[in-house]
Formats: C-alpha cells, structure tokens, sequence
C-alpha cells in the first residue's frame, strides 16, 4: 500500500497483481479479516473495495469486543486494512463489475483492468434502504445518533429516550419490540401510509405499549438535538430514528456465476462458508446472519481458512518467502 493509501485507510486505484490465489470482493469486517488470515497462509490476496462498506458509516461503535470507549467505523476499516498489507495483502479501490467461471479459477472484470483468482471470496454486504431525505440530512442525522441503523449494536444508547422506529408490517414491528428492550417510549411510525399489521401483530404492539402512527410522514427534519417527523397527527420529535425499511443484498455477483441465493437473495453457504459454486465463498452481511461486525469477522476466518485448506488439496501452497 502506498503512503498515502496506509494513512488514510483507502486503498490505491490500480491492480496490482493480474493473478492471485484468492480474490476478495468488500473490504469491510468480513473481507479484511479474510485477508488477514489469507496473508498469514503466505498466500497471495488482493481486496477489491468500492468503498461502499457499511461499517464505514458507524460514527461509533460501542459494543465490539476491545474498545470499551468505542470506535468509529472508518477507523476501524483503516487498522484492519494496514494490518492485512502488513501481511502482504494488496488493497485495491475498484469497483468489480463482472465476475465469471474461467480455465484457471475466477476471471474479475473491474474499472482498473482485469485479473485471475483461483478463488473468490464475496463479502459484498447489504445497502440499507433510506428514508426519504436529502443525503446531507441524513449524514448529519446519522453522525449525531439522531439516526440509527442497528438496535443491536446501539440500543443501550437510546436507553429510557423517546425513539420512533419507521416502517410497518410485521418487520418494523419486530425492530420495535426489540427497542423495547431499552425503552418504554417506542413509536413504529407507517413510512406511507396506514399500518398494516395482523390481529397478532396488534395484539403485541398493545401489550408492550408500543405506539403505532400511520404515515405518510411528510418531511423528515432536525430540531434541536432531536429528528422530527411530520406525521398526519402533526411533528413528532424524538431522540433517535430506526428506519426498518429493509436491505438491498449486493449478491449480484454471486448469481451470475450460478450460486444459489435465498429467498431474499442472500448468498446461501454451508458451515465452511462455501457456496454452491466451487472455488466461490461468501461472507458477512451478504451471507444470512446476524448483521453483526463480529459475526462477519468471524465468518472471514472460517471462509480463509476453508479456502487455504480447499486450495491446498489441489496443489501444494506454500512457495518459500519472496
């Protein structure tokens, strides 16, 4: 990486090696660990990173193991990125538009040229859908918590504070319940229009005082330290905002070379974190799970060292220190 690349944490716009053994497509939680690992094996990885992580866009991240004052995302991202290329990774910014099956493993399409993998790891990760906002709102939002994306990782945070969550179904309605875990005051505000919930549904919403607000919500602002929504019942401010608006899972690459998706269009693997497609492996959020950076790190490991121990049943690895 160059000097440049190693300070800031954004990896250098060129291939660097036309062949490897193994391919990493994301560089984030999932991608980067992967890479770590593969390095340690003495085999040659190359991470292709659009910068389109998720984890780059956590101001703060409190609950990963062994940063008790927290971490921001971005930060995170850089260490695991100098630590891989310590190793001898090379990180690259592109983005990779086609992937197909070739003689020699894995032929990667990119803006920067074209290079041979004899495997591919996809750690594509998922997009969040957005509320409707303008793109400066919702960074400014998401920066000062008035905006959160993950219960899990930050719901101790919003503890006993009024927060709304928007969406509806029986989706919105779960992300609610699990929010009231932390508070007694939750809204699950129709992003549209009118909830629709079943008599279950309602039933749950009732026991657990859970306040339900039919949309459509009109405009989305910042008042102060809190985010308003303008609902038909009028402004409603809170401290902080889920949407639960669902994903769109970046598995495009994975279907085109055959490999079996869920319903949903998560990339389906077994415990080893392979796919149905030899030579292919998937991880982290693009892979049904928890959604979680430490899930995803973990499945970074598992998928390296399944590719370590699959390449060298075909061939022996290990070719001295260059």
């Amino acid at each position: 990486m160059n000097a440049v690349g190693r300070a800031t944490g954004h990896p250098p716009s060129r291939l660097l090696s036309p062949t490897v053994d193994c391919a990493i497509v994301g560089g984030g939680p999932a991608g980067l660990t992967a890479a770590i690992y593969l390095a340690r094996f003495h085999l040659s990885v190359l991470v292709v990173d659009a910068g389109e992580s998720r984890a780059a866009t956590i101001p703060l991240t409190r609950n990963h193991a062994g940063y008790p004052g927290g971490i921001a995302g971005k930060d995170l991202l850089r260490d695991m990125a100098i630590h891989a290329t310590d190793y001898g990774a090379q990180l690259v910014s592109a983005r990779v538009t086609e992937l197909a099956k070739h003689e020699s493993g894995f032929l990667l399409r990119t803006e920067e040229g074209e290079l041979h993998s004899r495997s591919v790891l996809l750690a594509t990760g998922v997009q969040n859908r957005r509320p409707d906002m303008s793109r400066s709102l919702h960074d400014e939002a998401l920066s000062r918590g008035l905006l959160r994306y993950c219960p899990i990782c930050d719901g101790y945070e919003v503890t006993d504070t009024n927060v709304a969550v928007i969406g509806s179904g029986s989706h919105g309605l779960q992300e609610a319940l699990f929010l009231r875990g932390f508070t007694e005051r939750v809204s699950l505000v129709a992003p549209d229009g009118v909830h629709a919930l079943s008599q279950k549904d309602l039933g749950h919403a009732e026991v657990a005082a859970i306040s339900l607000v039919d949309g459509p919500i009109a405009a989305i602002t910042i008042e102060g330290d809190k985010l308003c929504l303008a609902t038909p019942i009028g402004r409603l401010a809170f401290a902080s905002v889920y949407p639960a608006l669902g994903s769109v899972i970046r598995s495009e690459l994975g279907r085109s070379v055959g490999a079996n998706l869920s319903d949903e269009g998560c990339i389906l693997v077994d415990a080893h974190q392979r796919t149905s497609c030899q030579g292919l492996y998937a991880a982290g959020d693009v892979v049904i799970g928890l959604d979680q950076i430490s899930h995803a790190m973990g499945e970074g490991g598992v998928a390296a060292t399944t590719i370590r121990n699959d390449l060298a049943n075909i061939k022996p690895l290990y070719r001295g220190r260059p």
